[in-house]
């Protein structure tokens, strides 16, 4: 248990850090500051990242520029509709005792003994596969035939998918998306920043991010965030906008647009990113700013909207937008 003077002296230690980290993913990634800061609200959250946009936008190559400016072991798995769960957990191989002639099984480990796994178009391969990551990220270990084995820590999982390409596609389950903190979408750059791309990608050599962060050190800032505060009024707000999602039975715009909310996980991911958050920001305290800030990718993956939504061209975010309306901030009348 950290006390507050020892809080405040290792924020200042860490965030030294974590500017380093990011001055190194921005040697890579032009421009995409938000999505940079709520990839590593993620990480500091010790939680996992569903990396949305159409092709071409740098989400793979976010994370592993993310990689590269750590020292983290990193295994990425292209997700194809023929990738069966032994080829992400491993499977017993028959080896032999030259020796004594005898023969036995040894586990050989697939890819997801690692600390960053990238899941590369995770909606392109079939359900009994993607459920294959259920238990990794829920308990952090893999249970292969009938041996439970815990996986490195820290463990990291960024699955990508493309949002507009649905042939040869399966969704997520919703039990499944309920396992990722944070939603992101990467949307196009600006004009600004597309044209310090095109003079970044196309010449004889780019830079690349030096490693600036370990396993150590980033456990050490999970650990921290789990200590920054949060008042009683802020607990009891994250709560209201939550059970507001469950709004079935309301006979305002949220009763239409929404029909099935979050659950009470969606509560302590917001709660747990508020915190990390507030963590970047050298803060000891989360503010409302931090629970807004966050609430879009936080809840757009949680919430099931109706028809009578998608008829009309609701999107998750006006639909988050009324929510804000709705519920009355701390503090404020």
């Amino acid at each position: 248990m950290y006390t507050a003077d020892t809080i405040e002296n290792r924020i200042e230690e860490q965030q030294r850090a974590l500017e380093t980290l990011r001055g190194e993913i921005g040697k890579v990634i032009v421009g995409q500051q938000d999505v940079v800061e709520q990839m590593l609200v993620c990480l500091l959250a010790r939680g996992h990242v569903l990396l949305e946009g159409v092709p071409g936008l740098g989400k793979t190559l976010l994370v592993k520029t993310l990689a590269d400016a750590s020292s983290l072991a990193f295994k990425r798995v292209q997700f194809t509709p023929d990738l069966m769960p032994g080829d992400i957990l491993g499977s017993e191989i028959l080896e032999e005792d030259h020796t004594t002639g005898k023969r036995f099984f040894k586990f050989q480990p697939g890819p997801i003994f690692t600390n960053i796994l990238l899941a590369d178009e995770i909606n392109r391969t079939p359900p009994k596969t993607q459920a294959a990551l259920l238990e990794s990220m829920q308990e952090y270990s893999v249970t292969v035939a009938g041996e439970t084995m815990a996986l490195p820590k820290p463990y990291f999982v960024l699955a990508t998918q493309n949002p507009i390409e649905q042939a040869g596609t399966y969704p997520l389950p919703e039990a499944q998306l309920d396992r990722f903190l944070l939603n992101i979408h990467i949307d196009y750059p600006d004009e600004q920043d597309e044209v310090a791309i095109l003079r970044a990608t196309t010449g004889a050599f780019g830079e690349k991010p030096s490693p600036c962060l370990d396993a150590a050190q980033l456990l050490e800032m999970q650990a921290l965030v789990r200590e920054v505060s949060v008042s009683d009024s802020l607990y009891e707000y994250v709560a209201q906008l939550v059970r507001a999602t469950r709004a079935q039975n309301r006979e305002d715009n949220l009763g239409k647009w929404i029909k099935w909310g979050a659950g009470p996980r969606a509560g302590q991911a917001l709660i747990l990113a508020a915190k990390a958050r507030a963590f970047l920001h050298r803060r000891l305290a989360v503010t409302r700013a931090d629970i807004q800030a966050l609430l879009l990718p936080v809840l757009r993956h949680r919430i099931l909207l109706s028809f009578h939504a998608q008829a009309d061209g609701i999107t998750v975010q006006q639909v988050l937008q009324e929510l804000l309306k709705t519920v009355p901030e701390p503090g404020r009348d």
